[in-house]
């Protein structure tokens, strides 16, 4: 109802004010559809994406680039190859965003922050050198293949420059020759005594062997020209052609075409070394023979001319002719496709340094390409620097999103006493009231003092295991009341057998516990300190100087107190006789995990308010609840 003389609000201003509200939700909601948190995953999940199929498409190009054949089958398995890889891709993908984030979240521990970052590094090396491959061959993979073949063709032509070099040189001494015996041969016309022996002028038998010398270095010098040079030369102009490989057809018909390009290369650069060779030997042979010829003596058998000039001259053409000329070709790789990928993301594993360094330079010299080489001589372009930089791009992109957003919450921790507490033998409800009927029954014949405390009085621990100690029936003392005690325990430890929860030791046993009886103790301090005071004498106070004076060497050994030792106190602390002490009866409990269970039996009744019994139960050996004792401890 309005308030008179008040005018309440209009309906525009009501329809603004609903209008306001409208958009302040609908910014909400747009903030939380489209907010930060929201951007980077929309990010993160895009660099993931981008990451594993770039990953899948090297390591898929990489397996089929190494294999014979393009189709694979896992073995006993009836899904593709294919497939089993993405599956692959996926799962270790994930697990390097998982590791990433543990290693990042909040209130991580160190220990799991040192088992997930270098997890991490292995996976992101891992995607880096696959996918590697995927954006290499995107980039750099039609150039690096017209490069190989040229770098190929470049070496062969090399080759056979460097052979048809050498022919020249030995061309060259052959010139030389032939002008030395050209001289020789005129010297012999002129004057005479040009071979050794004294002659006279014109042209006689020894102007006849200098020509016949002459004559057939010439003829050395015009075969190496025709046969020699001549299609050398040829070869070397066939190799200076440019290559021009076709881009059409498919991936496996320009490799076939690659592949037989660079064969011929390679055929035409060895097959010029070959002839080069077998010419070579050939040559060296005739004109070491003309040199051995000239090097006969007068009055020697065979004597026609004896120069030794000449001969040495022939000779040092003959070694130059005779050089085997092996020509030094790099390999050609067709790096496009599933081929070339392999081939890239190989040099990549086995040069990372060398790539580590060339990213390194080209980033810090602005994008300039200074190249390193591979160790198998091979430069490293700049398009192999930028594919490098681009998977590296990728994952560094998901380390920024990682780092933008971490997680803010702490893991839900598990309990740490789960696994231990899985490991105890917790009995069951129905083995929990026997137990607790039966010591309670114990109780009721152990007379008034007795309680659940009392019982759980004769239960020690030693060296890993758990024992129950009461003491011989036979040694009860003569107390009417502690013989009914006795006669209590011992049936309890009765029914205890019963269920296997404890057996009793066994003779051997009994004796080794003996000897641990008679060993030192290993844990008392007095002769460590005894020992500390002895090297140490200046740093004692005044009154541990007094103490050390009085009691000299008066320490003695400490005998080690074992199983038997503190059966015999827990005896005495449950309140039984001297007599009932001296002669033990211990029961080892069967399982190590046996003993919290008991305890926790004689807990729960001190809680539940069930240690005393009423004086009727006590009458009558019955539990507070009615119900009769177990047979086997009741009297009979």
């Amino acid at each position: 109802m309005a308030t008179p003389g008040v005018r309440g609000p209009s309906i525009l201003a009501r329809m603004r004010g609903h209008l306001a509200g409208v958009r302040g939700r609908l910014a909400g909601i747009f903030d939380y559809l489209i907010g930060r948190n929201t951007l980077i995953g929309i990010a993160t999940l895009m660099l993931l994406s981008i990451s594993c199929y770039a990953t899948w498409s090297g390591l898929h190009d990489f397996i089929i680039g190494i294999s014979s054949t393009s189709e694979h089958h896992l073995p006993g398995v009836a899904i593709n190859s294919d497939a089993f890889v993405i599956g692959i891709v996926v799962a270790l993908t994930f697990l390097m965003w998982l590791c990433l984030r543990e290693t990042f979240g909040a209130q991580r521990r160190l220990r799991e922050r040192l088992i997930t970052f270098p997890l991490y590094l292995f996976l992101a090396l891992w995607s880096i050198g696959f996918g590697y491959g995927f954006w290499w061959s995107l980039i750099a993979g039609n150039e690096a293949t017209r490069m190989s073949l040229s770098g190929l063709q470049e070496d062969a032509r090399d080759a056979g420059s460097a052979i048809a070099a050498r022919l020249q040189a030995v061309r060259a001494q052959l010139d030389n020759v032939v002008s030395w015996s050209d001289s020789q041969m005129a010297r012999e016309n002129a004057s005479g005594g040009t071979c050794g022996v004294p002659s006279g002028a014109g042209r006689g038998p020894l102007y006849n062997a200098r020509l016949g010398v002459r004559d057939s270095i010439a003829s050395l010098r015009d075969g190496i020209t025709k046969s020699w040079l001549g299609p050398v030369q040829t070869d070397l102009d066939q190799l200076s052609k440019s290559i021009d490989l076709s881009e059409t057809g498919t991936f496996e018909e320009r490799q076939a075409r690659f592949e037989a390009r660079a064969a011929d290369i390679r055929a035409n650069a060895i097959s010029i070394a070959a002839r080069s060779n077998e010419l070579g030997v050939a040559t060296a042979g005739d004109m070491r023979a003309l040199a051995a010829a000239v090097s006969i003596q007068p009055n020697q058998p065979g004597f026609s001319c004896y120069d030794p000039t000449l001969a040495q001259r022939l000779r040092q053409a003959a070694e130059q002719a005779a050089e085997k000329a092996e020509p030094q070709l790099r390999p050609a790789n067709f790096s496009e496709g599933p081929a070339g990928v392999a081939n890239a993301v190989r040099t990549l594993w086995t040069n990372v340094g060398a790539y580590t360094k060339s990213v390194a330079r080209y980033v810090a010299s602005g994008g300039k390409e200074d190249l390193h080489r591979t160790a198998s001589g091979e430069p490293i372009t700049g398009r192999d620097v930028i594919a490098l930089l681009a998977t590296i791009g990728v994952d560094l992109g998901i380390l920024a999103m990682a780092l933008l957003n971490p997680p803010a919450t702490a893991p839900i921790r598990r309990d740490a006493l789960a696994a231990n507490d899985a490991l105890l033998n917790m009995p069951s409800a129905a083995v929990v009231e026997h137990l607790t009927r039966a010591i309670q029954t114990a109780i009721a014949r152990a007379g008034e003092d007795a309680d659940f405390e009392w019982v759980r009085r004769h239960f020690i621990h030693h060296d890993g295991a758990s024992y129950f100690v009461i003491p011989n029936l036979y040694h009860a003392g003569s107390d009417k009341k502690e013989e009914l005690a006795a006669l209590a325990m011992n049936q309890l430890a009765g029914v205890f057998a019963d269920l296997k929860l404890v057996r009793a030791l066994k003779p051997s046993e009994y004796k080794w516990l003996g000897k641990e009886e008679q060993r030192n103790s290993y844990s008392n301090l007095a002769p460590f300190r005894q020992q500390w005071n002895k090297e140490h004498p200046d740093r004692l106070a005044p009154e541990d100087k007094a103490q050390t004076r009085a009691r000299g060497d008066k320490i003695k050994p400490l005998r080690n107190h074992g199983v038997l030792s503190k059966a015999q106190r827990a005896l005495e602390i449950a309140g039984w006789s001297p007599q009932a002490q001296q002669d033990a009866e211990i029961y080892r409990l069967v399982d190590t995990g046996s003993l919290t269970p008991l305890l926790m039996v004689l807990n729960d009744a001190k809680a539940n308010g069930t240690e005393r019994l009423s004086e009727g139960a006590r009458a009558n050996g019955s539990t507070p609840n009615g119900v009769r004792a177990p047979a086997s401890i009741r009297s009979t």
